[in-house]
């Protein structure tokens, strides 16, 4: 395959960045995304130049590190899949690809396709965790009944890998989608319950803060978004929010 690809270049967070045509050949359809920009970095080195800058680590779809938005699209037109998952074959010979990082004022560009997602770190240390005291003998994880409902949902919202995928979808960069998958993987579980007003008003005072927009209601993040995370998580996490308000 031959492509050309509009690459953003940026040096560092304080510098105007640019987009860069980069023209390349000999991509085989079976590559994924991640390896075609790995070809095209040992052109560039060997030609003395800089290589591009991007995330990734498991390359696996597991840790979300490899975001990019590609044709506008996050991780490119495929779905339920992240960057690294993406393959060559979903692109035709001669296609232009542009490639920037995603787009948000709460994920300022470090260099490149890189951008800096802490603030879903902060988010998430504001109340995404359960801090109860559990000294002495540890109880089995049966002696409490769940609702095979309520698990299943609390499992498939704690599925979400923090991409980013919903805020860069997002015409508000609104990051309630993931916010709320960290207030619902608790929130139906007896266990979360301790802790529950505390929680969703620190972590959505946290995402406001971090400068996130408002829910645009137009589902694209769950769209977007490689595992799927559904939009009732967002419903529960306002009523959780609303509940907490009142008893405040």
């Amino acid at each position: 395959m031959n492509l050309k690809l509009k690459i953003w270049r940026q040096s560092d967070a304080n510098s105007k960045g640019k987009m860069v045509d980069y023209p390349i050949s000999g991509i085989e359809k079976d590559m994924s995304f991640l390896e075609m920009l790995d070809v095209l970095n040992e052109e560039l080195v060997a030609k003395g130049e800089e290589a591009i800058e991007f995330d990734h680590d498991c390359r696996e779809g597991i840790c979300g590190t490899c975001s990019l938005q590609i044709n506008g699209e996050p991780h490119g037109p495929d779905r339920g899949i992240t960057t690294c998952q993406l393959h060559m074959r979903m692109f035709n010979d001669g296609d232009t690809i542009t490639i920037e990082p995603f787009r948000a004022n709460a994920f300022p560009v470090i260099k490149d396709l890189v951008v800096d997602r802490s603030s879903f770190d902060r988010i998430q240390q504001a109340g995404g965790f359960i801090s109860v005291n559990t000294s002495g003998n540890t109880i089995d994880a049966n002696s409490i009944p769940v609702n095979k409902h309520d698990a299943d949902n609390s499992f498939n919202a704690a599925t979400c890998i923090g991409c980013g995928a919903c805020v860069a979808a997002c015409k508000n960069a609104s990051a309630m989608l993931f916010t709320s998958a960290k207030v619902s993987q608790f929130a139906l579980l007896p266990q979360g319950q301790v802790e529950a007003t505390e929680r969703v008003m620190n972590m959505v005072k946290q995402m406001d803060e971090e400068g996130f927009g408002n829910c645009s209601n137009t589902g694209a993040c769950e769209i977007e978004c490689p595992k799927g995370i559904s939009l009732e998580n967002i419903a529960r996490m306002n009523r959780e929010y609303l509940s907490a308000s009142l008893k405040k």
